[in-house]
């Protein structure tokens, strides 16, 4: 049984004396850096002088510095900018600084698994991963609650890197939900693999065919962006809370009887084989060279994202959205 972790198991004395330096101050930056600020840690965030993380910190009464100045005062550098970013703005500006006794944390284990960024011998290397996006983890820790976190250990010089990680998991608010144990491998694989196959891929890729076939069977585009995209947030909040048990007895009879039997022939056997290709490429580091590894990758994310915009279930549903607007 996995181990879970939980405030009162977490002592975070081992960050006292400690400099933290938060570099970046997006979504996760900006909520990890108040929240350990705020649970009374040395909190020092790098960004881009003048930019508007920069206005945006000084606004929320956070030391901030230049990346460099930031990596060099710290003892633990916890890097929160987007993977794509991370091994140029590393090696420029936190690399030089990076002495042994000192620490790397990340929030997602993408660029250290891949070997991308590779931080000098004596230097120990953590994951912080909450399991939520940057403005619920602020949000929920304002309100006394937390939202669950992923710790993990890369290198381990120190002897200590496992109690620094919960100790910082515990500080942005994750212990009071429960912290998990886990590894960079683990955390790397399963997160693309949830986010390609399942909640942004698989999802989208539903929702769309489902509305397509709807439409060209001759139904009101509005009708089926309703029945195959509107009611797919109850239906997720009914499994969030309860799991696909609580959600099944929550729908009717009909539901119930239609999903469990026809689901299976739609997503299939098939559908599986393709999840394990997808994982299978993962693995090898294949979708890595397609992704971070190709300099036209972001010349197809762009068109991709184009496409998706256009897509007659987005027309659709950005009017019908307008027409059910609260007054």
């Amino acid at each position: 049984m996995v181990r879970v972790w939980r405030d009162n198991e977490i002592d975070t004395s081992i960050l006292e004396n400690q400099v933290i330096a938060v570099i970046g101050y997006g979504s996760q930056g900006r909520a990890q850096a108040l929240n350990m600020r705020d649970s009374g840690l040395d909190v020092v965030v790098g960004v881009r002088k003048e930019g508007e993380s920069w206005r945006k910190a000084l606004q929320d009464n956070v030391r901030v510095k230049s990346i460099d100045e930031a990596a060099r005062e710290a003892d633990i550098v916890h890097l929160l900018i987007p993977d794509t970013e991370q091994p140029k703005v590393y090696k420029e500006y936190v690399e030089p600084y990076l002495k042994p006794g000192k620490t790397l944390g990340f929030s997602h284990g993408y660029n250290f698994h891949y070997k991308l960024i590779d931080p000098p011998q004596g230097v120990d290397v953590i994951m912080v991963a909450p399991k939520g996006p940057g403005p619920i983890v602020r949000e929920m820790y304002l309100k006394g609650d937390g939202v669950p976190a992923l710790v993990a250990v890369g290198r381990d010089f120190s002897g200590k890197a496992l109690m620094k990680a919960l100790a910082m998991a515990k500080s942005i608010g994750a212990a009071r939900k429960g912290v998990i144990e886990t590894t960079f491998r683990e955390e790397t694989e399963t997160d693309l693999l949830g986010e390609q196959a399942v909640l942004v891929g698989g999802v989208m890729e539903l929702i769309k065919k489902g509305f397509e076939i709807l439409v060209e069977n001759g139904y009101q585009p509005e009708v089926a962006y309703f029945e195959v995209c509107n009611e797919l947030k109850l239906i997720v909040d009914l499994i969030y809370r309860g799991g696909l048990t609580e959600m099944l007895r929550s729908v009717s009879d009909t539901a119930k009887y239609g999903g469990l039997l026809i689901g299976p022939r739609i997503v299939d056997e098939h559908v599986k084989k393709n999840m394990l290709k997808a994982l299978e490429d993962i693995r090898s580091g294949s979708f890595e060279k397609m992704w971070t590894g190709n300099p036209k990758a972001r010349e197809t994310l762009k068109k991709k994202m184009e496409e998706i915009s256009e897509h007659p279930l987005e027309i659709v549903g950005r009017q019908v959205r307008r027409l059910f607007e609260t007054k």
